[in-house]
């Protein structure tokens, strides 16, 4: 049975710098030659790849609705057989969301290390911390790590309010040189932030400064032995759209493809003059919207992706990838460019939040689980082949459209929890 130290760092709510702190802790201790594994709870494109600048490697999803208990158990028996740290990213407040990270902490025996924002607190620190270790009974709670802390008097007060039996690891200070950028679907994308290994390596040395500079206690993970899968998609070329433009790609999605038998042939319909030639096409989600006259101008790739789409051969596209198959897309200040034109239809970007939240989608070939997050809406006369379910609500989930062998819908879906059902999606 492998064992490895691991961490789940959670938080009372968004916003606290879980993702600060979890690449901060994993840039440290790869600098003290450590290998660390880093893991996000629930579905996230942008967190991971800060992520996987900070360890090294590849950071997969873990989610026991989406991912599902025996493949999250997999992952990480995998990842202590082969790491000497896992690192596991929570999602929004620690007790939020069904399951939540705090399911997940409990359900694997991994300690809890709660960063709580205290830039505009004094004793009230101490009040949360105890609501945190205490609320759910038997969650293994390491402690608490003050973040964005004025100076020493401050760490002073924090650590004075904490009662008795809650681990206090430190403070981190308010540090403009180690903040990530955001936009409005999270952090900013890690290739596009200039400054970031310069900002690791300040958030790492800060890190080092506190009490998880040591090694957090050890996790024994069961080994889980990963279930055959059958060659669906032996000789099968998928072309993968992969830029600036179309990045969320789960690393396991990928993972699944090929296991399957696929060659996948990735390409930008930014930069490149036609897409490759290949059996199938991925066009996943991302931000078209912040590329619209590279996308509508690179009039070569859209012909290309026609001719594709006029050969009936399949074709599946995930919200911006969507969007980048639309008649038309408008951005927020109103800046419209004509696209694809395969699905008949405009979309306009919307100053708020428009889909959020966890759905199954309920397709022909099989059920796949995955999320939407979103902020554009969509008007389009086609109807929808189907909808997918809420995990929380009776309302219909997102339209599911099909033309042919052309699917599309705003879910970012994750294949390894119905193998079969994405093979059929690329499979001629």
């Amino acid at each position: 049975m492998p064992a490895c130290p691991a961490l789940l760092i959670g938080a009372p709510a968004s916003g606290q710098g879980k993702t600060t702190l979890t690449a901060a802790l994993a840039r440290y201790h790869r600098g003290q030659g450590r290998r660390v594994r880093v893991f996000k709870t629930g579905p996230d494109f942008l967190d991971p790849m800060i992520l996987e600048r900070a360890s090294g490697y590849p950071v997969y999803q873990l989610d026991l609705w989406m991912v599902g208990e025996q493949s999250c158990r997999q992952l990480l028996s995998q990842a202590a057989a082969a790491a000497d740290l896992i690192l596991i990213e929570g999602v929004m407040g620690l007790f939020d969301g069904a399951p939540s990270s705090a399911d997940l902490a409990q359900v694997f025996g991994v300690p809890v290390l709660a960063l709580i924002q205290a830039h505009a607190m004094a004793q009230t620190f101490g009040a949360i911390a105890y609501g945190l270790a205490h609320y759910r009974p038997g969650l293994p709670f390491a402690g608490v790590l003050a973040n964005g802390v004025a100076g020493p008097g401050h760490a002073e007060l924090l650590a004075e309010s904490l009662p008795e039996g809650v681990t206090y690891f430190g403070a981190l200070p308010r540090d403009p040189a180690v903040t990530l950028p955001d936009r409005h679907l999270g952090l900013v994308q890690a290739v596009e932030i200039a400054d970031l290994e310069q900002r690791l390596d300040a958030a790492a040395a800060a890190v080092g400064r506190t009490g998880l500079a040591a090694l957090p206690a050890t996790v024994a993970f069961p080994t889980v032995a990963p279930e055959p899968l059958p060659a669906l998609l032996q000789g099968i070329r998928i072309g993968v759209a992969r830029d600036l433009a179309f990045a969320f790609l789960y690393p396991a999605n990928l993972d699944l493809l090929r296991a399957l038998g696929a060659e996948l042939v990735f390409f930008s319909p930014l930069n490149d003059k036609e897409p490759p030639a290949v059996d199938s096409l991925y066009l996943p989600g991302g931000y078209p919207e912040l590329h619209l006259d590279t996308l509508a101008s690179n009039q070569t790739m859209l012909a290309g992706l026609r001719r594709h789409y006029r050969a009936g051969k399949p074709l599946y596209a995930e919200c911006g990838g969507m969007l980048y198959t639309l008649e038309s897309l408008t951005d927020t200040a109103g800046r419209r460019a004509e696209l694809l034109g395969l699905l008949s239809g405009h979309a306009v970007l919307q100053a708020q939040r428009v889909g959020l939240g966890m759905q199954a989608a309920p397709l022909p070939e099989g059920e796949l689980r995955g999320h939407t997050f979103h902020h554009s809406r969509l008007e389009t006369p086609l109807a929808p082949l189907t909808h997918g379910v809420r995990q929380r609500g009776e309302r219909p989930g997102e339209a599911i459209y099909r033309i042919g062998r052309f699917t599309a819908s705003y879910l970012h879906l994750y294949f390894p929890g119905n193998p079969r059902a994405a093979a059929r999606l690329f499979a001629p």
